[in-house]
């Protein structure tokens, strides 16, 4: 496959370059310090950082042009080209790249879920081929580019997922990612301090169904009435795929058994029903395995195609993951928090496992004047699913411990650093029990489960 020339980048980014030489770059980087040769260099800035002072560097280690704004200050020498804003260049420059692939492309969106049902879709999907996946959660206006900017002629498929921070971002990436089949696994209350209401929510995710284009699919999750709703927003000629396990759907799954390593059930589409088995613990993973099952029925897998793919999933970490070690059984859930996921995670634990449970719980973030209340319900609901013990970190990890105390629970304790829950946990631990781990991802969750 062409190669992207310096001409064709200066073409769809409007750039301003002091030299008309023929140059085809080997790839595109933002990150100087991984910058091979043959490279274009993309002078990213953000609240915390400068990636133009270091274009000079990045000339240095080989990079064959770098793009800076029409602003820096530090202009390296060699092939320069300058534009207005470096980060909607390279939003243009993946665009272009990703427009030279006739492939299917799976975006992903939702207030929860949406990185499990990322990897389980790109596995789902594995029978065609290779898969291009967004790595871990980078979901974001650079990382999206950078999901696009990986694909090769080697990849059959992409699956990109795609959060949100405010309406029209992902609208603005969807322009880029261009995907023939979208999927939104639910709206819940997480972001609801950017956005001020369920409702604004529902509709920066629906902005992801509007994308599709005539010919394509969006997958949605009938058990989620936002989402649901979504229906209505699909254009001409798009087909609307659902799938639940509550509600009337398309493609449904029942008898749910969830065993020590894996989760079984029977999965029913088109009036007949299969035996279904994927890695992973708990009814919300059957939800967003079913989404993913969606994606792969669509794309003309089989059943049976789809089933071997998932069988050889690989996850992203510390998303319920399950450590097993010295009589204890670790549920590492610590990547990320909402008060969706955290219930989930909580009423999970409690169904699957028998023995003592112990909660350590930290900060929800992003959810504005509900904050107090939402962590205090969250107390209560340790307290309805049997947990013998809390423990939490953070400010709004004592509201958890409030609402638990409100509740009855007497076993609850509330800490400001990692070191100290350590050696509360490791205090009043004992062979049988287990440990569930949940916070928003700035409360580092894991450096917990390092220390004990």
């Amino acid at each position: 496959m062409d190669k992207l020339s310096l001409k064709e980048i200066a073409q769809v980014t409007g750039a301003e370059i002091n030299s008309d030489a023929e140059i085809f770059f080997e790839g595109v980087t933002t990150d100087s310090r991984k910058i091979t040769s043959g490279e274009l260099f993309v002078g990213l800035k953000g609240e915390n950082f400068n990636g133009e002072s270091f274009a000079k560097d990045a000339v240095n280690k080989g990079a064959a042009a770098v793009l800076v704004s029409k602003t820096a200050k530090r202009i390296p020498n060699g092939i320069v080209l300058k534009v207005d804003d470096t980060l909607i260049a390279y939003r243009q420059i993946a665009g272009a790249w990703r427009n030279r692939f006739n492939i299917p492309v799976v975006a992903v969106t939702g207030s929860n879920g949406k990185t499990t049902t990322k990897d389980l879709t790109a596995a789902a999907l594995s029978g065609l081929g290779q898969v291009q996946k967004t790595s871990a959660n980078f979901n974001n206006e650079v990382g999206v580019p950078m999901t696009l900017l990986g694909l090769n002629e080697k990849h059959n498929a992409a699956v990109v997922e795609i959060g949100m921070r405010g309406l029209g971002q992902i609208e603005t990436l969807a322009q880029i990612v261009k995907p023939t089949i979208g999927i939104v696994t639910n709206v819940s209350e997480a972001h609801i301090e950017l956005l001020g209401s369920i409702e604004n929510i529902a509709r920066a995710k629906g902005e992801l169904v509007e994308a599709i284009q005539s010919g394509g699919t969006i997958i949605l999750n009938a058990d989620n009435r936002h989402t649901a709703e979504m229906k209505n927003l699909a254009g001409a000629g798009v087909n609307v795929v659902t799938y639940g396990l509550e509600n009337s759907a398309d493609i449904r799954a029942k008898d749910i058994l969830i065993g020590s390593v894996s989760t079984e059930f029977t999965l029913s589409y088109r009036g007949e029903d299969f035996d279904f088995e994927i890695p992973m613990l708990g009814r919300h993973n059957v939800s967003n395995s079913l989404a993913a099952i969606a994606a792969g029925l669509t794309l003309g897998l089989s059943v049976e195609e789809i089933q071997r793919g998932i069988s050889r999933l690989t996850t992203t970490k510390m998303r319920f993951e399950v450590i097993r070690r010295d009589g204890l059984t670790i549920v590492n859930d610590a990547y990320n928090a909402s008060p969706a996921s955290m219930r989930v995670a909580i009423k999970t634990t409690s169904e699957i496992y028998d023995g003592r449970l112990i909660a350590v719980l930290g900060d929800m973030l992003e959810l504005g004047n509900i904050s107090e209340a939402i962590h205090r319900e969250i107390g209560a609901e340790i307290v309805e699913n049997k947990f013998d013990t809390l423990i939490t970190l953070g400010e709004f990890g004592k509201f958890i411990a409030a609402g638990a105390r409100d509740a009855g629970l007497k076993n609850v304790y509330t800490f400001d650093t990692h070191e100290a829950v350590a050696k509360k946990i490791l205090e009043i631990v004992r062979d049988g029990d287990t440990i569930l781990f949940k916070a928003s991802h700035v409360m580092h969750m894991e450096k917990i489960i390092e220390l004990i």
